[in-house]
């Protein structure tokens, strides 16, 4: 499999996050066998503050055009504000996504250093459509469950999929989260990635009977303030807006 069949493969996957502070980028993670449910994969800061507020998320589905508003009644938002993490769980008849998922790197494994991945995203930028860049893994941070990436990434692109190419087979390693820029001489220079892994989206959806069910599990919106980069961390630059 080519870089360019594996876009073709995931498109359909992957949605424009708008809120009212911004935008970034999701992807179909999970779909549920017994009831209608979907989650979608996203950056815990895309959608933190519109969770906070109880603010509309639209879900733009560019591959085929259509679009959705899903209001504070209509979702449940699952944070892991650890990890950057959400996922956002709706009635999946309201948009026109893929019937089953792309399978996730196991759980219990990691992809090595050295191997190249791709990922997609919306920038932030005037008629951008979804973008495709790629990298190698310098690192992976099991405390931070993070990949440390070789590659660029801008504002839009947050919780948009990371993928790699194994034995021709497309998997999904996680979410875009973050950018560390390299400030040591005090110019903003060329730095990394950060690529937060999968392991809390396995079978997100089955975990709920129902929407009822997802609903009552929700993450409560008080707990769900913007993040901060506490004093002593280095500059991470969310990509958000």
């Amino acid at each position: 499999m080519e870089w360019f069949e594996a876009i073709d493969q995931l498109k359909p996957y992957v949605v424009r996050i708008s809120t009212p502070s911004g935008s970034g980028t999701g992807w179909l993670v999970s779909r549920s066998t017994t009831s209608s449910l979907c989650a979608i994969a996203t950056a815990g800061h895309v959608i933190d503050h519109a969770h906070y507020w109880e603010e509309p998320i639209r879900l733009h589905h560019t591959q085929s055009g259509q679009s959705v508003v899903l209001r504070a009644p209509d979702r449940s938002i699952h944070l892991e504000s650890q990890l950057d993490s959400a996922g956002l769980i709706f009635d999946c008849t309201t948009l026109p996504l893929p019937d089953l998922p792309i399978e996730l790197v196991p759980k219990d494994k990691f992809v090595v250093p050295g191997v190249e991945i791709g990922w997609l995203g919306f920038p932030a930028i005037p008629r951008a459509d979804l973008c495709f860049f790629s990298g190698r893994i310098s690192a992976f941070i099991e405390a931070d469950s993070a990949y440390m990436v070789d590659g660029v990434a801008i504002n839009g692109v947050s919780g948009g999929p990371a993928f790699n190419i194994n034995g021709g087979e497309l998997r999904l390693l996680g979410i875009v989260s973050a950018y560390i820029p390299n400030r040591a001489t005090g110019d903003a220079l060329p730095g990394v990635a950060v690529v937060r892994d999968a392991t809390q989206f396995h079978d997100l959806t089955e975990r709920f009977r129902d929407f009822d069910d997802a609903k009552k599990q929700e993450s409560p919106p008080a707990n769900a303030a913007p993040s901060e980069v506490t004093e002593g961390e280095p500059p991470i630059k969310t990509l958000h807006k």
